[in-house]
């Protein structure tokens, strides 16, 4: 899978104190992976990255929950899938910015496929 989309969409943001808006979640999913491999040089620039002035790093709160039940119910998503863009609505996020075309179904807000 190439970064490519995703890191060119993100450039107008790079910089914007509060412009991206992700769950803990995200940061558990992004870190797995490298921790299980012991990839510290990955580890490293998810820890930059998160940690950089752009990102807020929203809960998963009882209101993300119901939302993201709504959802999962509403669209037939994978809780993971839900709780994310549960995460996004109730930032109020302007967009929603994922790989998975499934996700494109949803209508609360926009979705961009990349």
């Amino acid at each position: 899978m190439t970064r490519a989309p995703l890191i060119a969409r993100l450039a107008s943001s790079l910089g914007v104190a509060g412009s991206l808006v992700t769950s803990r979640l995200t940061r558990m999913e992004c870190r797995s992976k490298p921790l299980r491999a012991a990839d510290s040089v990955t580890l490293s620039q998810f820890e930059v990255f998160f940690s950089g002035v752009e990102i807020v790093l929203f809960e998963v709160s009882a209101s993300v929950i119901e939302r993201a039940t709504e959802f999962r119910a509403k669209y037939s998503l994978k809780s993971p899938d839900a709780l994310h863009y549960a995460t996004a609505v109730e930032a109020g996020a302007e967009v929603f910015l994922t790989g998975d075309r499934g996700l494109a179904r949803c209508t609360e807000l926009t979705v961009e496929v990349l």
